[in-house]
C-alpha cells in the first residue's frame, strides 16, 4: 500500500493528468468540506465559496509537488497537508476581505445601466502607442530582465519565477522592479522631479 501511495505521489510530482484527476477526485470534497465547516461568517460567501477556495488549494499544492518541496508519505500525510493549506487559503482570504473593509451589500446585482462603462474596443491609436512604449521598455531590458518580466507576463508566480531562474523571490521581484524604474526615467515617463 504505501509503495503504491509513493508511486501515486511521484506520479503528481511528474505532472502526470490522470494522477491529478485522481488526487481532485478523492480530496477536493475533503477541502470544500473543511471550508464550509470553518467559514462562520456566511456573508463572506457572497465574496468567495469553498470551490473558490478548493481550486486556490489544488493549484498550490499541484505547483509546490512538482518543485519536490513536499514529502508526503502516508495518505495521513496528505490529508492534513490539504487541510492545513485550506485552513491557511481561508484565513487569509478572510483577513484580506476584512482589511479591506469591504461593505458585502456592494456585491448585490445593480442594474447595467447604473455604471459608466466603456467600450471593449480600444482605440487603435491607443493600441499602436501602448505597444510601442512596450517595445521601448523591452528593447532597455538587459537579457536577465527580460526573462523575469516575459515569465511574469506569462502569468508565472513569482516562486516558480525564483525557483526556475534561481534566486530568492524578494531579489527578483526588487530586480525587475528596479529595471522598469530605471528604464522609465530614461524614457522620461515618471513624475519624480528629481528623476
Amino acid at each position: 500500500m504505501r509503495d503504491e501511495f509513493g508511486s501515486f505521489v511521484q506520479r503528481i510530482r511528474d505532472g502526470d493528468q490522470d494522477a491529478a484527476r485522481e488526487l481532485v477526485r478523492r480530496f477536493e470534497g475533503l477541502i470544500r468540506r473543511e471550508v464550509r465547516m470553518r467559514l462562520s461568517d456566511r456573508a463572506m460567501l457572497r465574496v468567495f465559496d469553498s470551490m473558490d477556495i478548493s481550486q486556490s488549494v489544488l493549484a498550490s499544492f499541484f505547483a509546490r509537488a512538482s518543485s519536490g518541496e513536499f514529502e508526503i508519505e502516508t495518505p495521513d500525510q496528505l490529508v492534513r497537508l490539504l487541510v492545513g493549506m485550506t485552513r491557511n487559503k481561508l484565513a487569509f482570504q478572510v483577513r484580506r476581505q476584512r482589511a479591506r473593509r469591504r461593505d458585502n451589500r456592494l456585491n448585490e446585482a445593480e442594474p447595467i445601466e447604473r455604471f459608466d462603462i466603456e467600450g471593449r474596443v480600444p482605440d487603435p491609436g491607443k493600441v499602436v502607442s501602448d505597444r510601442d512604449l512596450i517595445d521601448a521598455v523591452r528593447s532597455r531590458l538587459r537579457d536577465e530582465e527580460r526573462r523575469l518580466a516575459d515569465l511574469r507576463a506569462d502569468g508565472w508566480e513569482w516562486s516558480e519565477i525564483a525557483n526556475r531562474v534561481g534566486g530568492s523571490v524578494p531579489a527578483r521581484r526588487m530586480q525587475l522592479a528596479r529595471a522598469i524604474r530605471r528604464i522609465a526615467r530614461s524614457l522620461h515617463l515618471c513624475g519624480d522631479p528629481d528623476g
